[in-house]
C-alpha cells in the first residue's frame, strides 16, 4: 500500500499514477507523444519502456503537481527520486520539496525532459476553428460524462460545482455541467461578483457568493502559503479567491470543482498577446509567439492552483486543459487568438450556442483585481506601515505576516 500522501483521488491502478492509465503513459513515452489524451498525469510508473525500474513522470503542461526531495533529485546522491519516501503529490509532506519539471521523467539517473509541446505551423483558419469547436464540445462531454442526479451529484456519488466569474471561460465550463451550482468569491462591490451574478442570471444558474473580508483574507493568505509554498503578492492574490470558493463548495458537500484554467494562456487572453511588438512584457513580436510564452507559464501556475484547490478540500476538474483542446489551440493562427481588439477569438466563437451572447463577449478582469484581493492586500500593507514608496511593499508585508505567525 503506497503512502497516503501518494494516493490519488482518481487512481487508475495500483501503480501510484494520477490522471491517466499507466499503459497510456507508457505509449506516450514509447512514441514521444506529448498529448496522449486526458487532462494530464503525474506519479510513479512501473515498467517504463526502455528503462530499468520505476520512474516518476509528469505531463508536458504540468497539470498534475509532483514533488521530490531535493537531495533525491541529484543523481550524485545515493537517494533515488523513486524511493517511496522521496516523492509526493503534496509538497507539504516532504522536508525539502522541489517540483519535477513538466514533461520530464525522473529516475536514479537524473531528470530527463522527454515531452515538449507541438510547435508546428498554424492550420488554415477554417479548419483550425472547426477543430477548436469539436475539441471543446468533446472535452466538456468527457469531463462531465456522469449523469447528474436531482441532488446535483453524479452516478459515482461525487458532487461537482463550478468556479464562476461570469466570463467566457467559466461560462463554457458551466455549460458542460448544467446542473452544477456555481461559486464566486470577492469583496463587496467587486467586478467578479457583479459579473458572475449577471452571467448566472443570464444562464439560469444557481450562484453562491463568498464574501471576502479582511479577516477571511488574512486567514486564507496563511493557508494558501502553507499549501503552496508561495508567498509573493501575485501568487497569493490569485490563489486566495480560488481557495475560498473551493472551501465554501467543500463545506456544502462538493467533491469536484470545475475551473476554466488554461483558457487565457492557450487562446490568447492576455493583453500582452494582442500587441506583442509594443509590449515589453513579452519577448516575441508576433501574436503566436507571445501566446507560446504565456503557455510556458502554465506548469508553475497550475501547480499553485491545484495545490490550492486540494488544500481547500476539492478535486479540480479543468476541461479546457484537455489534450484535444490544447492541440487544437496550439494550431490556431494568430488571427484566431487576438485580432481587432478581441482576444480569445476562437474560444469565443466555439462558445456560440453554449452560453448567452452577453457571456460569450464579456470582458474579464484578472482574478486578483476583479475580486479586489490585490487592492485590499495593498490596503492592509499600508495600514501595517508598509508604504507604497517602499520596494515591493505588499511583498514585504506578506513576508512579515507569514514570518510572525
Amino acid at each position: 500500500m503506497p503512502p497516503a500522501s501518494h494516493a490519488p483521488s482518481d487512481a487508475p491502478s495500483a501503480s501510484d499514477l494520477r490522471g491517466a492509465p499507466p499503459e497510456r503513459v507508457r505509449v506516450a513515452l514509447r512514441e514521444g507523444d506529448p498529448l496522449p489524451g486526458g487532462r494530464g498525469f503525474a506519479g510513479s510508473l512501473a515498467d517504463p519502456p526502455g528503462r530499468d525500474g520505476p520512474v516518476l513522470v509528469r505531463d508536458v503542461l504540468g497539470r498534475e503537481p509532483l514533488f521530490v526531495e531535493r537531495d533525491a533529485a541529484d543523481p550524485a546522491t545515493d537517494r533515488a527520486p523513486t524511493d517511496p519516501d522521496a516523492w509526493a503529490f503534496d509538497r507539504t509532506v516532504l522536508d525539502d520539496p522541489t517540483p519535477i519539471p513538466a514533461g520530464s521523467v525522473a529516475s536514479g539517473a537524473g531528470v530527463e525532459r522527454v515531452w515538449t509541446l507541438p510547435d508546428g505551423s498554424p492550420d488554415d483558419p477554417e479548419a483550425a476553428q472547426a477543430a477548436v469547436d469539436a475539441a471543446v464540445r468533446a472535452a466538456l462531454g468527457d469531463a462531465f460524462r456522469d449523469a447528474f442526479d436531482e441532488a446535483g451529484g453524479s452516478e459515482s456519488g461525487d458532487r461537482t460545482a463550478v468556479a464562476f466569474s461570469g466570463g467566457v471561460d467559466s461560462g463554457v465550463v458551466a455549460a458542460g455541467a448544467p446542473d452544477a451550482p456555481c461559486y464566486v468569491a470577492g469583496f463587496a462591490g467587486c467586478h467578479d461578483v457583479s459579473a458572475a451574478r449577471e452571467a448566472a442570471a443570464a444562464m439560469g444558474r444557481d450562484l453562491h457568493v463568498v464574501e471576502i473580508t479582511h479577516e477571511v483574507l488574512l486567514r486564507a493568505v496563511r493557508e494558501v502559503a502553507a499549501a503552496t509554498g508561495r508567498r509573493n503578492p501575485m501568487d497569493v492574490a490569485i490563489a486566495v479567491p480560488l481557495y475560498l470558493v473551493a472551501e465554501a463548495a467543500a463545506a456544502d458537500g462538493i467533491d469536484r470543482l470545475a475551473v476554466g484554467q488554461g483558457a487565457d494562456e492557450l487562446f490568447g487572453g492576455y493583453s500582452k498577446v494582442a500587441d506583442p511588438a509594443n509590449d515589453a512584457r513579452v519577448d516575441a513580436d508576433t501574436v503566436r509567439g507571445a501566446r507560446t510564452e504565456t503557455v510556458r507559464t502554465l506548469p508553475d501556475q497550475l501547480e499553485r492552483d491545484v495545490l490550492t484547490l486540494r488544500a481547500a478540500g476539492v478535486e479540480p476538474v479543468a476541461p479546457l486543459l484537455d489534450d484535444r483542446i490544447v492541440a487544437a489551440a496550439l494550431a490556431l493562427p494568430g488571427e484566431l487568438l487576438a485580432a481587432d481588439g478581441e482576444r480569445k477569438v476562437a474560444l469565443r466563437r466555439a462558445a456560440a450556442g453554449l452560453v448567452p451572447e452577453s457571456v460569450r463577449t464579456a470582458d474579464k478582469k484578472a482574478v486578483q483585481y476583479g475580486t479586489y484581493v490585490s487592492r485590499e492586500l495593498d490596503r492592509l500593507a499600508r495600514r501595517a506601515d508598509f508604504k507604497r514608496r517602499m520596494d515591493d511593499h505588499v511583498g514585504q508585508y506578506l513576508a512579515d505576516l507569514l514570518t510572525t505567525d
